[in-house]
């Protein structure tokens, strides 16, 4: 009975970095013809990167694409892999110009595209057949649909190609791939980390391979890119179902699999596209291989792992050499400089305490604490001078006094950062950010910010969770435990805390995860059983804080629907939610 042996390339591509990706691309070759693989499937426009966005729409970059890609056939097969099959994710263009100028048409009819690789050359491509157009996802901007599918058949098996949410559609690859009764339904994946997203990836393998009568082969990337991040978590199931393996989440890794012909209907059709002639790999004697079901993540590890990818790939791409944030002793900055320590290395990590009038003893010496039991650099810069200078030329009382000593420590960080080249991180999080609770050119300012979409109460759940890891290994947890544990406050006022201005934190959020995150009416929150005065309040300051979270640094989404390329909502809106209204 032949076997076919396939790898999924799960690496960390880098956006319009054709030269890097494609380095990345031909040491993925090597490794998987080290295992003696026939067939290696790579992520979703892997040679590109994604996404790239109104790049994509660029003729220069399309052709620049397509130009790599051909290269890259070329130089795997130099490489001395050429009897390696590979299906490499990237972008082409349509070479139709009937269509040019058809009306929501993107210019140059971009594709997302495949491309089957053997000895040298390209063999066909396959352009992805169903595009998303909700959440992350704008392809019906950016691509041409596909209308053909692409079957080849290698070493005595069927295999049918789809990329990424031609798996979650009927018809397309998965009707395709039982038509020509294939037996591996191939899938590029670009799909990004959301929480819990990952049980329904395998429920969804399982489900397309009993409906395709196919095994399913679903290869995902893994990296950060902008507020993206993508978890890898590569996998494949048999026709039945059955798991045979699986990657890790959050790191690069070549996974292979067996598998044998299993025809499970019979073919109604007998062509295919291509077919690729044995290689000598197919004939000669290979090992069986170990099923590789790498244990997944609890809850609590997955997201930090997510936050830790994001804010590493962001610094990292960018080529920043470091990172600088204000520490104020409180949950919000001591966890991020946690993450920060953990995804670059303490000595990459710089903080700044910068105590006011109003900064309680405790709040310093807490920043001193998590500089020690964390290794990175803390410096110390009191803004009480700097405020002294402002106010006899403002004479600022209120809410205004109390931005303009957050806007002073914005200043702070912001020269700091032009004088010594690092990256300055935004604390905020996403319950904050959510109702307005932060100051522009204040706590706002940065060009990153790790927590952005993680709840307060979260914050708290994770910062916790760190600190248990930490202990449960022998060693001090990085946070504070009374940053963990003592009532959050801005300390820009006498004795402020922030249950002076905003909610209950656990109310908060639970309004919020409802409001913002799955678009519940006020009507409908009431019914649910909130306060009707407290839902008012919450979708109140909410909708009025739109033109902030504009303002606000790129953060990873780790949620089903994050502020900017999830939601997107007018900032000049007379629209507001009213319970007694919404019904």
């Amino acid at each position: 009975m032949n076997v076919l042996r396939i790898a999924l390339g799960q690496v960390n591509p880098t956006v319009g970095d054709l030269e890097g990706n494609a380095r990345l691309i031909r040491q993925a070759a090597a490794d998987a013809a080290a295992g003696q693989a026939d067939l290696l499937i790579f992520p979703e426009m892997v040679l590109t990167g994604y996404p790239v966005e109104d790049l994509l729409l660029r003729p220069s970059f399309q052709q620049a694409s397509r130009l790599a890609m051909s290269a890259l056939a070329r130089d795997i097969a130099d490489d001395g892999f050429g009897d390696l099959t590979c299906l490499i994710g990237y972008l082409d263009h349509s070479d139709d110009d009937d269509h040019a100028d058809t009306v929501g048409r993107p210019r140059g009819g971009p594709v997302n595209s495949a491309a089957l690789v053997h000895r040298g050359a390209v063999l066909a491509r396959y352009d992805k057949h169903f595009l998303p157009n909700y959440g992350v996802f704008d392809e019906a901007r950016y691509f041409v649909p596909g209308e053909e599918p692409l079957v080849f058949e290698m070493h005595g098996h069927r295999v049918c190609v789809g990329i990424c949410e031609d798996l979650w559609r009927q018809g397309g690859p998965v009707q395709w791939a039982r038509e020509f009764d294939a037996d591996l339904l191939a899938v590029l994946n670009a799909s990004p980390y959301e929480r819990m997203k990952d049980d329904r990836r395998l429920e969804l393998c399982v489900e397309q391979a009993q409906a395709s009568g196919s095994a399913v082969a679903y290869t995902n990337m893994t990296g950060g890119q902008d507020e993206l991040v993508f978890d890898g978590d590569s996998l494949v199931v048999d026709a039945a179902g059955q798991l045979l393996q699986r990657a890790s989440q959050f790191d690069s890794q070549i996974v292979f699999a067996d598998l044998t012909a299993t025809r499970v209907t019979p073919s109604s059709r007998d062509d295919v596209h291509v077919s690729i002639p044995a290689s000598s790999t197919s004939t000669r004697e290979r090992a069986p291989l170990t099923p590789a079901h790498t244990s997944r993540f609890d809850d609590s590890a997955e997201l930090y792992a997510a936050l830790r990818l994001g804010l590493a790939d962001y610094v990292n791409k960018n080529g920043f050499t470091s990172v600088l944030l204000g520490l104020s002793g409180g949950i919000d900055s001591a966890f991020v400089a946690a993450l920060a320590v953990d995804a670059l290395g303490a000595d990459r990590v710089f903080g700044v305490a910068m105590p006011s009038r109003y900064s309680s003893s405790h709040s310093v010496q807490d920043a001193y604490d998590l500089a020690e039991r964390t290794s990175l650099t803390l410096r110390d810069v009191p803004i009480g001078p700097m405020f002294d200078a402002f106010q006899p030329s403002l004479h600022l009382t209120g809410l205004a006094e109390e931005n303009l000593q957050a806007r002073i420590r914005g200043m702070v960080l912001m020269s700091l950062s032009n004088a010594e080249g690092h990256l300055v991180l935004a604390t905020g999080n996403k319950s904050e950010l959510s109702v307005g609770y932060s100051t522009i050119y204040g706590d706002a300012v940065g060009g990153f910010a790790p927590i952005k979409d993680v709840p307060k109460t979260l914050v708290w759940e994770l910062a916790r969770w760190r600190n248990e890891q930490a202990e449960s290994a022998g060693s001090s947890g990085p946070i504070p435990p009374r940053s963990i544990t003592k009532e959050p406050s801005a300390e820009l006022s006498p004795d402020q805390k922030d249950s002076d201005s905003l909610p209950d934190y656990q109310d908060l959020d639970s309004v919020l995860e409802a409001y913002v995150g799955e678009d519940t009416g006020a009507s409908e929150l009431v019914a649910a059983g909130f306060d009707a005065a407290l839902v008012e309040r919450i979708v109140r300051l909410t909708d009025g804080a739109e033109y902030k979270r504009r303002q606000y640094p790129p953060g990873t989404k780790i949620g089903v629907r994050a502020f900017g390329r999830d939601r997107r909502l007018p900032i000049t809106n007379r629209w507001r939610e009213r319970p007694e209204l919404d019904s």
